[in-house]
């Protein structure tokens, strides 16, 4: 099947992940349908899962088996001990997470529907202290590692920061929505938007919906060598030059799609450095988001390497 990682994928060489963003405890809670302004709806019990966007994608990289490190910022608070077991469990490299006493950990407050659709508040807290200095101090970790994946959701000059200290692959999830500045762009290998990201950074108001407005809203960004727009349901649209490559979506029953953009963006990183084609790395990475929404929470919602195989093999069997 076009586009479709092969089964015995599983054996590539994986290089090294770098990650510099987020770690927010996230507190979850179920509802029968999203509250309108003004409203109150009763939801179920809530959960304290370990997340942020930079922590999520941490995880999800080495769950799908690439030796990942992590460069962000906690509390020297019960959260902040929390999230930093939660990486060290999972493998990832905490060397260059530090812990700042003057700053609480950040925390995520998610709202889930019934049918999986998700808002989130994000309190940043420690994460708003994660500065360039910071960034340079951990210059090793950057300068090793075969791919640099980073978001928005510690300050935009740390950002920076690690896009010009990155020597590898540098994969930019342009979230939450913010405009970049142009250097950022131009360090940028591939850039990885939802629509309203996509809608920001192009400088228009309204959302692309059709393929062709997607694809020209992608052109219109300077900078990126490629842009992978994720689609939710509608799978994902890799455009590269000339090139414009639609990757379908795989069809699941989704129940939570929270982390879902994070396994997507830490299995198109990892596959990119085992050396797949970017249009090769957006399908295994949709189905990594895939898988993703099939269970509730972050970081528990997050695939492995066996699972994501698993069901690339089942597909190619059907």
């Amino acid at each position: 099947m076009a586009h479709q990682a092969a089964p015995d994928d599983r054996d590539a060489p994986f290089g090294a992940v770098a990650v510099v963003g987020s770690a927010n405890l996230d507190i979850v809670v179920g509802v029968p349908r999203h509250p309108r302004l003004g409203e109150t709806v009763i939801g179920g019990d809530h959960a304290q899962v370990p997340g942020g966007k930079g922590a999520n994608q941490a995880v999800a990289a080495a769950r799908l088996g690439a030796p990942t490190a992590f460069v962000g910022r906690v509390g020297t608070d019960d959260p902040g001990q929390a999230l930093t077991r939660a990486l060290t469990a999972d493998g990832v490299d905490v060397t260059a997470l530090g812990a700042d006493p003057d700053a609480p950990s950040g925390i995520a407050l998610i709202v889930v529907a019934e049918d999986g659709e998700n808002t989130i508040v994000v309190s940043p807290g420690a994460n708003s202290r994660l500065e360039p200095r910071h960034v340079e101090a951990a210059g090793v970790v950057l300068a090793e590692a075969t791919a640099l994946l980073v978001q928005l959701e510690v300050p935009l000059d740390t950002v920076a920061a690690a896009v010009a200290a990155a020597r590898g692959t540098v994969v930019l999830n342009p979230a939450p929505a913010a405009d970049l500045p142009a250097e950022v762009l131009a360090r940028t290998d591939v850039l990885v938007p939802n629509r309203s990201e996509l809608a920001l950074l192009a400088g228009v108001e309204q959302e692309p919906t059709a393929t062709e407005e997607v694809v020209a809203l992608a052109r219109r960004i300077e900078g990126p060598r490629a842009i992978v727009v994720t689609l939710g349901a509608d799978g994902s649209l890799v455009v590269e030059g000339e090139t414009v490559t639609p990757i379908p979506a795989r069809s699941v029953d989704a129940v939570d799609a929270t982390a879902a953009g994070d396994a997507f963006c830490a299995a198109l990183t990892v596959r990119l450095v085992a050396g797949a084609s970017l249009t090769d790395a957006a399908a295994y990475a949709n189905t990594a988001a895939a898988l993703a929404t099939t269970r509730h929470g972050a970081q528990p919602s997050l695939p492995t390497r066996d699972e994501v195989v698993a069901a690339l093999v089942h597909l190619e069997e059907t």
